[in-house]
């Protein structure tokens, strides 16, 4: 019975292939993968690799040999907002023209790429966390939007790793958007917007936090801190495009 079904599931995806042909969310161009980016596509974001700082994967110039352990001046500081944080691509024009629409727009056909992107920015990760978490929306806004952009980015990923999604330990309350405003500004709106509801679920777990975007990170540094005082042991990030700024 499971092979037959396997059959027709294979069939119903080739039929499904041919009426509907791959073709990349961004230009339309034909692709081998349903959801993946074309070559030309590809090269148009500014994708973070190595050098980078071991920590927050702050990315540094190509030129520059920094050794096999290099941090940057705020990681060397200890003042880094998670115990470790991947980003798949810099915020740019490029990231902002898919993140933008996926995010406010519905445009969820991006999902794909966006989530093999972060899985793949998270190849370094040395310690497995024990629970996937999307950072959390607040009812009105889910509401709003009809969906929480960072559950739609958590599920491959929480795939990937094998293990499991948690999306209702932790509740967010309704704050105006932050957009426009500066990192002081950032830091003070999120204040008390997280409240853990299931700290039996947080005690004693890693947790990796996904997100679309990181700007100053004041989101990932107030979700921490409740988390923490759950009983979180570590707190993990990854999001797919970062805010880069010199440091």
């Amino acid at each position: 019975m499971k092979r037959i079904f396997g059959l027709l599931h294979n069939l119903f995806h080739s039929f499904i292939e041919f009426l509907f042909p791959s073709s990349c969310p961004v230009c339309g161009a034909p692709v081998s993968t349903h959801g993946e980016l074309c070559a030309d596509c590809w090269t148009t974001f500014s994708w973070i690799s190595n050098p980078k700082c071991i920590k927050c994967g702050y990315p540094f110039p190509a030129n520059i040999d920094l050794g096999d352990r290099p941090l940057c001046p705020v990681c060397a500081a200890g003042d880094c907002v998670l115990d470790f944080i991947r980003a798949a691509c810099v915020y740019d024009e490029v990231s902002r023209s898919v993140m933008l629409p996926f995010k406010h727009s519905g445009k969820i056909k991006y999902v794909r790429f966006m989530s093999r992107a972060m899985i793949w920015a998270l190849r370094d990760m040395k310690d497995i966390p024990d629970i996937v978490m999307p950072v959390p929306l607040a009812w009105r806004r889910l509401c709003h939007r009809g969906y929480n952009q960072a559950t739609l980015l958590a599920k491959p990923i929480a795939a990937a790793i094998g293990v499991k999604i948690d999306i209702d330990s932790v509740r967010r309350i309704y704050r105006p958007d932050m957009g426009h405003k500066n990192a002081v500004q950032r830091a003070e709106n999120i204040k008390g917007v997280f409240k853990v509801v299931r700290p039996d679920k947080i005690r004693g777990r890693k947790i990796l936090l996904v997100d679309d975007v990181m700007t100053t990170g004041a989101t990932f540094a107030e979700l921490k801190k409740v988390l923490m005082k759950a009983g979180a042991s570590a707190v993990y990030g990854v999001v797919f495009c970062r805010v880069v700024r010199a440091i």
